[in-house]
């Protein structure tokens, strides 16, 4: 029996006195616990009398596993499609551009048979003229009836005439062009390409089909005429086809007239019409059509009353009211220079003046 204390079943297990003393010198120290390899049963196991007792866990497995991987493949595929995108974008210059033509350009005087016609009445001089049914301004430039060709929308069809009646209104009629020497307004509208030649023009002048100033724009010379009347009258047509695959073509034939007068007279001095034909023919491919520029190609003007004496290349020197042509023709044509422009002059017909 127990001693009064004890429990009345006797001494528990593993308390002092009871029949665990014998494994009180037996210590699991922290080391051996870390060093014991953890072992589980599995169900199979667990039910199986022939299966072994305990299942060994997998080794942990080293590197990284297959979802990080993937994940890399796809921000590597990623930047380097950025890459490719940023090299190959669609605003990108194809390499198989063909670059721009040069202009070709003639400029024809057109010399009168008497004296100049005037008038202190502006509108009296357009009424009593071939000008009498022009329209003022950019209203006398429409945009034709358009639609698709076989390689353009129609929205680029419309793209490449707006561009050149914008070209023409800059051009011809904007007075900062016209009188005030302003050439930057033209130039902006260009391809690229030809922006060498249009600078060279204005720079080093010269009468050779390449570099004169009034093949780009109209332009007088401000020291000696000014504008009469701002409401400079237009009549024209514009024209557009489809020259190959990658390219748009505009035909543009225009006629201007201008109300001029000597430069610093006062408003009651008389006024007098000079007459400019200019036939333009741009080119268009889809760069140009994207950024809205134009190649112009060829330029032919005829403009009077002029003198065939004068040299038109960088300016044009109106004969003004009362005025005369000078006697002699155009300077001299050598056919031995190569690289030459023939000097060329025509006579203003009677009936192309007004009737005042």
């Amino acid at each position: 029996m127990g001693g009064p204390g004890d429990p009345p079943e006797g001494t528990p297990e593993g308390a002092p006195g009871g029949g665990e003393d014998e494994y009180r010198s037996v210590v699991f120290d922290e080391s051996f616990v870390r060093a014991a390899r953890l072992q589980e049963y599995s169900a199979q196991e667990r039910i199986a009398d022939h299966a072994p007792a305990v299942r060994r866990r997998p080794p942990l497995r080293r590197g990284l596993s297959r979802q990080v991987l993937v994940l890399v493949v796809l921000i590597a595929v990623a930047f380097g499609t950025a890459i490719y995108m940023g090299v190959r974008h669609p605003y990108q210059t194809p390499t198989d551009r063909v670059a721009a033509e040069p202009l070709r350009m003639t400029v024809i005087p057109l010399a009168p048979e008497g004296e100049v016609p005037g008038t202190t009445d502006v509108e009296r001089l357009y009424a009593r003229s071939p000008a009498a049914q022009f329209r003022v301004g950019a209203e006398g430039i429409p945009l034709p009836a358009s639609r698709r060709t076989a390689h353009f929308s129609d929205s680029q069809v419309v793209t490449a005439l707006t561009t050149a009646k914008e070209y023409l209104v800059r051009s011809s009629l904007d007075p900062e062009v016209v009188v005030g020497g302003q050439v930057r307004p033209v130039r902006v509208l260009l391809d690229p390409d030809q922006l060498d030649q249009f600078d060279e023009s204005f720079a080093r002048p010269a009468a050779d089909g390449r570099h004169a100033p009034t093949g780009w724009l109209v332009r007088f010379d401000p020291s000696r005429t000014e504008l009469a009347d701002r409401k400079i009258r237009v009549q024209g047509t514009l024209q557009a086809a489809e020259a190959d695959s990658s390219t748009l073509e505009v035909t543009a034939d225009h006629t201007f007239v201008y109300a001029l007068r000597p430069a610093g007279a006062d408003a009651e001095a008389q006024a007098s019409l000079f007459t400019v034909r200019r036939e333009l023919q741009f080119r268009f491919d889809r760069d140009d059509l994207r950024v809205h520029q134009t190649q112009l190609v060829v330029s032919y003007l005829q403009a009077g009353p002029l003198s065939c004496a004068e040299d038109a290349t960088n300016h044009l020197r109106p004969l003004l009211v009362g005025q005369t042509a000078k006697e002699g023709g155009p300077a001299g044509t050598d056919p031995y220079a190569t690289g030459s422009a023939t000097a060329l002059c025509g006579s203003l017909a009677t009936s192309a003046q007004p009737k005042v």
